[in-house]
């Protein structure tokens, strides 16, 4: 369940798709347009990938924590294209038997998302737009 999409993520359907009554633990982290970044106001995001790369390490991401940590599932899609405030960018759903693992497991992904994934993001201001690199 690794994805990128160019329409809005639904959450429910993944959800639905992954939770079994095995499990003891569904954690959800989705990521979320702001309207303010660096002290200005963020009208739109402009998310681009090189798309098989993308997709490969994401792929390669969710196997490294499949084999760090007892989970049953997990999910990932990454939403490209044009967002606005408010709009999910990334959704990541972890299950297992016990919280403490989907937890780590859940932010152990979106940190290495964050910093080995080929997926660029684009802030557009009301007075200008710059691409961002690297932590904020």
């Amino acid at each position: 369940m690794i994805s990128l999409v160019h329409e809005p993520i639904d959450a429910v359907s993944l959800r639905n798709a992954l939770v079994m009554p095995e499990d003891g633990a569904l954690v959800v982290f989705e990521g979320v347009v702001r309207n303010q970044a660096r002290g200005r106001k963020v009208r739109e995001l402009q998310y681009e990938a090189y798309e098989p790369m993308a997709l490969k390490k994401l792929e390669e991401i969710a196997w490294q924590i499949r084999v760090a940590f007892p989970i049953r599932q997990i999910g990932i899609v990454h939403r490209l294209g044009r967002l606005l405030p408010a709009e999910c960018s990334i959704l990541i759903i972890v299950t297992a038997a016990h919280r403490a693992a989907a937890f780590d497991a859940c932010r152990m992904a979106i940190d290495t998302i964050k910093k080995v994934v080929p997926i660029w993001k684009k802030e557009f201001y009301e007075d200008g737009e710059v691409w961002v690199e690297g932590p904020e």
